[in-house]
């Protein structure tokens, strides 16, 4: 009896040690994750922000149309699902593009309804509330760091950009050409990603004001996302400069990096696309980009002559593995995803918009763990 039951102590313990082999050696990739059923057709997600396995928000549009704008939508994710959030006030159409936050009880998401009016909610941890937007100002995008939270807008047809200093919003300079991304690191330390007429820029504002760096001055170079991970040590990638060519004509990315001296050139494993996101690791180092419409080219003689590059690339502090998104049935492929790291986990989300059935448009949510 005894030998036994020993054999079938021995037997369970083999099993478990094989599962948990198998689960250690499974490689891990992104994944798809399903979007409530109450969202309808022909809807994308814009941005998303995480605070923790259970805890996390995404904005966007749904049931948009050739000449509808839309309703606002607003998912939360409670560790099992994501939900659909109700918005306060009354409904409006429109289309809610950015969310930052600089802490579970200090979340504010921005957008624009269908007469191009400005739209700003702020969630106190418990629920949200609508905010009087700065007068004048239609928001772009949103970005918290450091205690901060500053808005990119419009004002009268010119780009604004604004920080909210506990009582207001309060106008700071803009950076000479567009500004496309923000990395806030404090009130006197913030970089900017955009472009001019000389090409790709990134600005650091020191607080009193911007000092700009043409980092690639090929024709229509553009850096649209920034990271600062330390001081001597900033990423901003877009895409590298191009001249003529016929539509459609695919155009390389373009990763630059900081080292505290001077910026430089980084090649990446694609040959084409955009790079549209960054976000940190655990360790607060580069961990993370996406490229948009990432392609490569095949081999010698292979026709078409393209194929399909990563859409995500990890880097490991001296290299960069690709990974591609997962097929999800009855969509295509992603046009632009952005990245949502989840703080102290290896974790990371990525929301945004890919082809629908019969030339329509489905949301997509992608998790990394």
């Amino acid at each position: 009896m005894a030998r036994r039951l020993l054999v079938a102590v021995l037997a369970a313990v083999l099993t478990i040690a094989a599962v948990m082999a198998s689960a250690a050696a499974e490689p891990r990739s992104w994944r798809h994750v399903p979007v409530p059923a109450q969202v309808r057709p022909q809807a994308g997600l814009s941005e998303a922000v995480a605070f923790g396995p259970d805890r996390a928000w995404a904005v966007g549009a749904d049931a948009v149309g050739r000449e509808a704008p839309g309703f606002p939508l607003l998912l939360r994710w409670d560790g099992t699902a994501w939900q659909r959030q109700k918005l306060p006030g009354s409904g409006w159409q429109g289309e809610l593009v950015s969310i930052a936050a600089t802490s579970p009880a200090a979340v504010w998401a921005a957008g624009r309804d269908a007469s191009g009016g400005a739209r700003l909610l702020r969630f106190d941890g418990k629920a949200w509330e609508e905010s009087r937007p700065p007068t004048g100002v239609v928001p772009t995008k949103l970005v918290a760091g450091g205690g901060e939270t500053w808005l990119l807008g419009t004002r009268a047809g010119a780009q604004v950009l604004l920080r909210r200093d506990g009582r207001g919003w309060r106008d700071l300079p803009v950076p000479p050409g567009a500004v496309y991304g923000l990395h806030v690191l404090a009130a006197d330390d913030a970089w900017a990603a955009g472009a001019t007429a000389s090409g790709a820029a990134v600005s650091h504002w020191n607080g009193q004001a911007w000092q700009q760096t043409i980092v690639d001055g090929f024709p229509r170079a553009t850096v649209t996302s920034i990271l600062a991970t330390s001081p001597t040590e900033v990423w901003a990638g877009g895409t590298a400069g191009f001249v003529g060519g016929p539509p459609g004509k695919p155009i390389p990315p373009l990763l630059v990096r900081w080292d505290g001296q001077s910026w430089s050139r980084m090649a990446v494993p694609t040959d084409f696309g955009a790079i549209t996101s960054m976000a940190p690791a655990t360790s607060g180092k580069l961990g993370w980009i996406s490229v948009a419409r990432s392609q490569k080219w095949g081999p010698p003689g292979s026709s078409p002559p393209l194929i399909p590059g990563p859409d995500f690339l990890a880097w490991n502090g001296e290299s960069f593995a690709g990974y591609s998104e997962p097929e999800v049935a009855g969509e295509g492929e992603s046009a632009l995803l952005r990245l949502a790291p989840v703080p102290g986990t290896e974790t990371v989300w990525a929301v945004g918009r890919a082809a629908g059935p019969e030339g329509a448009f489905a949301p997509r949510i992608l998790r990394f763990d």
